[in-house]
C-alpha cells in the first residue's frame, strides 16, 4: 500500500481511492485498453503512474474530468502517443505545457471549466486536431497559430474575456462550429467571412457594434446568433434567409419611429474604419480610388494563371489585405468594395420575420456598390 500512496503524493486520495486508482490503471496496462475513464477522482496532479513504462501506448482516449488538476506532465505525448481524445472538463488546470503540440493524433481537446489565462502557440501544432473546447476559462486573447489547425472542425470559446479573434483564424478551413458567446468582442475579423464550411456561429452576449459586410455570404453558413449585443443595430441582408438570434438587439424605438435616416445611421454605427464614404442614391459616380482599388482586384484575382501583369509594385500591407479581403461583396451584384458603400435599410418589423423574433427592434442592412445597385436591391426578392 505504501507503494500505491507514494504514486499520488501530497496525501489527497483515501486509502480506498488510491486502492481503486491503482486497479483502473493496471487493468489498462494490462488489457491495453484503448480507453481509460478517471473522471471524479480527486487528482491534483497527474498520476505518476500512467506515465511509467510502455504500457500504455495503446491508450487512445483518456477521460479526467471533474478533478482538481493544475497543469498537465510535459512529457505527456512520449508516454501516451496514440492519444487521439482527451478531455480535462472541470478541473483547476492555468497552464498548458508547450509539449502539447506533440501530440501529433490528437483530435479531440476539452479544456472547458479550467482557469486557462493564455494558450502556448504549441497548439497550433496539432494538425489532426477536429474539435477543441476552451470555453469557461479566464482567455483574454488566442495565439495566431491557431489558425494553423486545418482540420479543425469546432471551435468553442464561450465564457472566455475574449476582446478580439485573431485575424488569421480564416485559415481554419474545415471549421463548422463557432462559438464566442459571453465574452468582449466589440467586433469580428471580416476575414471570418471566408470560412466557407462554416454551418453555426454563435456570438451572443459580446458588446457587438457591427458585422462584417459578407457574413451570411455563404451559403454553408446557415445559423447565426447574436442575442444580447445591445449596441448592435443592423444585420447585414445576407443573413434574411438564415435561422437568426437577434434578441436584444436593435436601434431605438425612437429612431425608428422619426424616420430612416435616424435609423440608418445608428445601424452604421462602429463601421470599418477602411470606410472612407457612405454613399447615397443620387451620388451617382463611384469615386476615382473606389474604381482603381476595384481595377486592382480584378486583376490580381482574374488573371490567367501564371500570367503576371503587373510589375513588382510594393504596396502597404494594409492594402494588400484589403486586395485579398475586401470589405464585402455588393449584395445586390457581388461587385468588389474597398472603402465605398450604399447602405440600405429594411427594419426587421417591416419584414415577413417580424411574427418570429418579437423582441428586438434590429434592421437589415443591404450593402450595394452603386447608386444603381441600391435603388434595384430587393430584400425579398
Amino acid at each position: 500500500m505504501h507503494s500505491q500512496v507514494s504514486i499520488f503524493r501530497r496525501g489527497e486520495l483515501s486509502s480506498e481511492m488510491a486502492t481503486e486508482l491503482h486497479e483502473t490503471i493496471f487493468m489498462a496496462k494490462q488489457g491495453r485498453h484503448k480507453n481509460l475513464f478517471l473522471n471524479y477522482k480527486n487528482l491534483n496532479i497527474f498520476p505518476v503512474e500512467l506515465l511509467k513504462d510502455e504500457g500504455l501506448q495503446f491508450l487512445e482516449r483518456l477521460y479526467m474530468k471533474r478533478n482538481s488538476l493544475t497543469t498537465l506532465p510535459d512529457n505527456l505525448a512520449q508516454k501516451l502517443p496514440n492519444l487521439i481524445e482527451l478531455y480535462l472538463h472541470s478541473n483547476n488546470i492555468i497552464i498548458i505545457p508547450e509539449a502539447i503540440g506533440n501530440l501529433a493524433r490528437l483530435q479531440s481537446l476539452d479544456l472547458s471549466n479550467n482557469a486557462l489565462q493564455m494558450l502556448c502557440p504549441e497548439i497550433g501544432r496539432l494538425r489532426s486536431l477536429r474539435h477543441l473546447r476552451l470555453s469557461n476559462n479566464q482567455l483574454k486573447c488566442l495565439p495566431p497559430e491557431i489558425g494553423d489547425l486545418q482540420d479543425l472542425e469546432t471551435l468553442d470559446l464561450a465564457m472566455n474575456q475574449l476582446m478580439s479573434l485573431p485575424d488569421r483564424l480564416h485559415r481554419c478551413h474545415s471549421l463548422q462550429n463557432l462559438t464566442v458567446d459571453h465574452n468582449l468582442l466589440s467586433h469580428v475579423p471580416r476575414q471570418l467571412c471566408w470560412l466557407h464550411r462554416l454551418n453555426q456561429l454563435s456570438m451572443a452576449a459580446n458588446r457587438l457594434t457591427f458585422l462584417p459586410l459578407d457574413l451570411g455570404r455563404s451559403r454553408e453558413l446557415q445559423f447565426v446568433f447574436v442575442d444580447n449585443n445591445v449596441d448592435l443595430k443592423g444585420l447585414p441582408s445576407y443573413l434574411y434567409n438564415k435561422v437568426i438570434g437577434c434578441s436584444g438587439c436593435g436601434v431605438s424605438s425612437q429612431a425608428l419611429e422619426e424616420g430612416m435616416g435616424l435609423a440608418l445611421t445608428e445601424a452604421l454605427v462602429g463601421l470599418p474604419a477602411e470606410v472612407k464614404l457612405i454613399g447615397s442614391q443620387t451620388d451617382n459616380v463611384v469615386p476615382l480610388e473606389e474604381l482603381a482599388m476595384r481595377t486592382m482586384h480584378r486583376i490580381y484575382h482574374h488573371r490567367p494563371a501564371g500570367l503576371n501583369l503587373l510589375p513588382s509594385i510594393i504596396l502597404p500591407k494594409s492594402l494588400l489585405d484589403l486586395l485579398q479581403f475586401p470589405l464585402g461583396h455588393c449584395h445586390r451584384c457581388s461587385q468588389a468594395m474597398f472603402t465605398i458603400i450604399y447602405p440600405k435599410l429594411f427594419p426587421l418589423r417591416d419584414t415577413a420575420l417580424a411574427g418570429v423574433h418579437r423582441r428586438t427592434t434590429v434592421s437589415f442592412v443591404a450593402y450595394c456598390c452603386s447608386s444603381h445597385c441600391l435603388q434595384t436591391f430587393d430584400l425579398q426578392g
